[in-house]
């Protein structure tokens, strides 16, 4: 099994335990994810899949791209932002919203029931322990919620929208800036000071900054909030090494948690 990134390849052994292998292609959580470039030995894996497991949205157009050079009738192709039930206008990151994970997970095990139908009801039982730590998550958003709802923060991308959605923290950064740092360009000059402002004036209480879509404007303002003091959560697209995607996001949001309790 291929997956583009090592989000779904996690959530693809999770399932599946010893009885799949799986090849996440991005893991670096050094490298950004939208500078990949794709390989022969790459394009190999993908031809002798079983199942590949794609972001999709514009993500990673690159595996598609492979996989149409090698189109075969025993592959199953998933694409995560396609079916996932909720999606902010513009925003690929379909996984930082738990709920499209659970959509996403049930794909991946439906697919490996067709695969190896002998083994389906170990695919359940192992789906449904995913499951329940994903309400853990779930659980750990709402009393997030209920602590910080309407506080407002700024951000360095478009990443996080879809957790602070589900916190109901108040984005002061405009969307376009964001949009812009996500897709690799510059942000107009306007809202580049307007994000900007909103830290000097220290109406942000936190910073949330993208580790792997690092700009010298996102630079900027990483070191203009340290200088005053306004905490900086990192977040990051691709997962760490040695995490599952539930401890992921949950050592995320308790850096969170930590940051605007320490903001107040």
């Amino acid at each position: 099994m291929v997956a583009a990134e090592n989000i779904y390849g996690d959530l693809c052994q999770q399932i599946g335990g010893v009885r799949v292998q799986v090849l996440s292609v991005l893991s670096d959580p050094n490298m950004d994810p939208h500078e990949y470039e794709s390989n022969v030995e790459t394009a190999k894996q993908i031809a002798d899949a079983d199942l590949v497991v794609a972001n999709g949205g514009g993500y990673d157009d690159w595996i598609d791209k492979l996989m149409a050079t090698s189109p075969g009738s025993k592959r199953v192709a998933i694409h995560a932002f396609d079916l996932a039930p909720v999606k902010p206008k513009e925003n690929e990151h379909v996984w930082y919203n738990p709920d499209n994970i659970v959509v996403i997970a049930q794909a991946i095990a439906d697919a490996l029931k067709l695969k190896d139908p002998a083994h389906g009801s170990e695919y359940d039982s192992n789906l449904a322990a995913l499951k329940t730590e994903i309400g853990k998550l779930n659980a750990q958003l709402a009393g997030l919620k209920k602590k910080y709802a309407g506080t407002p923060i700024v951000l360095t991308e478009t990443i996080f929208l879809y957790q602070s959605e589900l916190i109901g923290l108040n984005v002061l950064t405009p969307w376009t800036f964001d949009k812009a740092i996500a897709e690799g360009n510059d942000p107009s000059p306007a809202d580049a000071v307007l994000a900007e402002s909103q830290l000097t004036s220290k109406k942000g209480k936190v910073l949330v900054y993208n580790v792997q879509t690092i700009t010298p404007i996102t630079t900027k303002l990483e070191t203009e909030a340290k200088a005053l003091g306004i905490p900086v959560v990192p977040v990051s697209e691709t997962m760490p090494p040695g995490e599952h995607y539930q401890s992921w996001m949950s050592k995320q949001l308790d850096a969170l948690d930590k940051a605007l309790a320490g903001s107040k």
